[in-house]
């Protein structure tokens, strides 16, 4: 009669540390830091609080748990960086590089040397325009009056430096 209490008076506990285990397991697959990981962490506690007979024994359960999920969790990240997970469809693996074709800003190297006008007072940063192409660009530290001509003399990523001509 003993044993059927026990497995009895354990049985919600049981269920509630599968759960647990299960949803926190779900999360490795899931991206970000949602709702299965938060009840899955939530559930593992509130399982080993109903399984252990004392707060020092659920304290001790409890930093268990937390040494195998971060061995777990290490596992996981040696994995994903050079084991079965990093050749799978779960990491991304492509890189969109310049020599791909892709660029993070616009290519403005086009505009180098060309010359426009100055559309707004350049104080020392304002708008010009370059044939039609209204552009934000930045004076060589000087006060650059609207309707002056200008000359591009470098880009820096976004940055269009110019010079009064």
């Amino acid at each position: 009669m003993e044993i059927l209490e026990f497995i009895t008076a354990n049985i919600p506990a049981a269920v509630c540390l599968v759960c647990g285990v299960a949803l926190v397991g779900l999360e490795f697959f899931l991206p970000g830091f949602g709702l299965p990981g938060i009840s899955g962490i939530i559930l593992i506690i509130v399982g080993i609080f109903l399984g252990a007979s004392s707060v020092l024994e659920a304290v001790i359960l409890i930093i268990i748990v937390l040494a195998i999920l971060g061995v777990l969790v290490a596992i996981a990240l040696k994995s994903a960086t050079n084991g079965r997970m990093a050749k799978s469809n779960l990491i991304l693996s492509d890189e969109l590089d310049r020599e791909s074709g892709f660029s993070s800003v616009s290519d403005l190297e086009y505009f180098m040397g060309r010359e426009g006008e100055v559309i707004t007072t350049l104080r020392p940063a304002g708008m010009a325009d370059f044939d039609g192409v209204k552009l934000d660009v930045v004076s060589e530290a000087e006060y650059i009056d609207k309707g002056e001509k200008v000359r591009v003399i470098a880009v820096e990523g976004r940055k269009i430096l110019v010079r009064k001509i």
